[in-house]
């Protein structure tokens, strides 16, 4: 009887997140409208079958009293993402004007979702402008996650809401909030996300864009998401000030938005600057970007102006995940095009929009690879492992070997499985990396864009996407033995 009562919960939640969800697709209809378009039945289908859906299921779950445990928010999260990437497909699958089949139609979904930018879509730049909207809003509603808003709008959901809330966010400190109630942290991080986002349509529409453009793109670059409204992403423009921004707002994106609520409550920049995994993500992407700028000088690839600017706003996309383009990237030399997508699997920091292993974890492990030098030198010493004042746990570092393992372990699974189905290496590392990173950006056969990829390597993508957003652990935990012992 309990654990029917679980189940019962765990579809009531399903059917409010996907009622949530459906009460997005009025927006690109909205857009269709204003543009004078008149195929939009792809979403408006999506819409009805979503809301209908979504209401049925929470209707006839009832309300149950009973609390989720940990395991039952891994099961909603990985659900949840599964059921929320196959409706973001039905519009672009039901669009003719499209002429996508069902396998791109959800690698396209899918990648949106996921915030990854991968695309399969040719000529994007006369695509409707629904679709062009449709593409950014997937990316934006991705980047902090649905559920995460679920949280912000229905207080119901603290039956069980810290459990969704440490499934779906990123990094290994989930259980981490900065208000005390639940429901007031996810708020403020919608609010925060929001925030940045106005702000960076602002930026690009003052650097050159048109309001659309600026609308779309800051959507994308602040989810880290990295659709564009052009083939060329933001090579488009051949703007300068356009790169700069791009690259700012990334770096902005993937920081930890708890220290933007900290930032503004106490009215001081001091908890960004004096937080240990900021400063060291403020490090890494500076010597990266150093590094690039430099070897695009030297390798006479750009005049030193230009090899800044695109050095810059290059690598700022790529190392967190960003994956917008400029400047023909992919046609760099290929030690600085490699270099890149190594960086990609740093990604930016935990709670934030990036993709990657976190600046947290290579942090930590960091240091505990100092402490074990220090270790053999000094083996009766006793040292802890801190991060600012706070000793970190051994709990937490065990989580941080086990999942830096499982990511390289499943990164080299991925590889062997698109050179299986027939890819090159250089097409499968660069295709992998763009998925499991959530970055979107490929090479290879797959640097011009993702339709290259032969079918089974589409679906076996689509998997390493959705690995790359939730972490890895809650999709294995699922799939365990041991969590269906109930």
């Amino acid at each position: 009887m309990q654990n029917s009562s679980r189940l019962i919960t765990i579809l009531r939640i399903c059917s409010f997140l996907v009622l949530l969800y459906s009460l997005s697709m009025p927006l690109p209809v909205f857009v269709g409208l204003l543009f004078g378009e008149h195929h939009l039945h792809g979403f408006l289908i999506t819409f009805a079958f979503a809301f209908i859906a979504g209401l049925l299921g929470w209707q006839l779950t009832g309300r149950d009293e009973m609390n989720l445990k940990t395991r039952d928010g891994f099961l909603v999260a990985v659900l949840f993402w599964v059921i929320f990437s196959a409706i973001s497909t039905m519009p672009l699958y039901l669009d003719s004007r499209l002429g996508l089949s069902l396998t791109d139609a959800i690698f396209e979904g899918v990648s949106g979702i996921t915030t990854t930018g991968a695309s399969v879509l040719d000529d994007i730049d006369h695509l409707p402008k629904s679709i062009l909207f449709y593409r950014a809003q997937l990316n934006f509603l991705g980047g902090l996650g649905i559920i995460v808003l679920a949280i912000a709008v229905m207080p119901f959901l603290d039956i069980g809401g810290a459990k969704l809330y440490q499934s779906e966010m990123p990094g290994p400190m989930k259980e981490e909030k900065f208000t005390p109630r639940l429901t007031d942290t996810a708020r403020d991080l919608w609010m925060i996300y929001a925030g940045l986002a106005a702000c960076g349509m602002v930026a690009y529409r003052l650097a050159g864009m048109n309001w659309f453009d600026a609308v779309c793109h800051s959507l994308s670059t602040v989810s880290l998401g990295g659709f564009s409204t052009h083939a060329d992403s933001l090579g488009y423009y051949q703007n300068p000030a356009i790169e700069l921004v791009g690259g700012t707002y990334s770096i902005l994106a993937a920081l930890n938005f708890s220290l933007y609520f900290l930032a503004l409550h106490r009215r001081s920049l001091r908890p960004i600057f004096h937080n240990s995994e900021a400063r060291f993500f403020m490090l890494i992407i500076s010597l990266v970007i150093t590094l690039v700028c430099l070897e695009l000088a030297r390798t006479q690839t750009f005049a030193l102006p230009q090899a800044f600017v695109h050095g810059f706003f290059q690598t700022a996309s790529i190392m967190t995940d960003n994956g917008l383009g400029a400047a023909h990237y992919p046609d760099w030399p290929a030690h600085i095009v490699i270099l890149l997508l190594g960086a990609s699997f740093f990604g930016g920091c935990v709670g934030s929009t990036a993709g990657g292993i976190k600046a947290m974890r290579f942090l930590l492990l960091y240091r505990l690879s100092s402490q074990e030098i220090k270790q053999l030198i000094h083996p009766d010493a006793v040292f802890r492992t801190k991060v600012g004042r706070h000793s970190v746990s051994d709990r937490v570092i065990r989580s941080v070997w086990a999942l830096f393992f499982l990511y390289i372990f499943f990164s080299c699974a991925f590889v062997w499985g698109l050179m299986i189905i027939g890819h090159d290496f250089a097409t499968a590392f660069g295709t992998v990396a763009a998925c499991i990173n959530n970055m979107g950006v490929g090479y290879g056969d797959t640097a011009a864009g993702f339709g290259p990829l032969k079918e089974p390597g589409k679906w076996l993508m689509c998997v390493a996407m959705i690995f790359g957003r939730l972490e890895i652990f809650p999709i294995l935990i699922v799939f365990s033995r041991t969590f269906w012992r109930f």
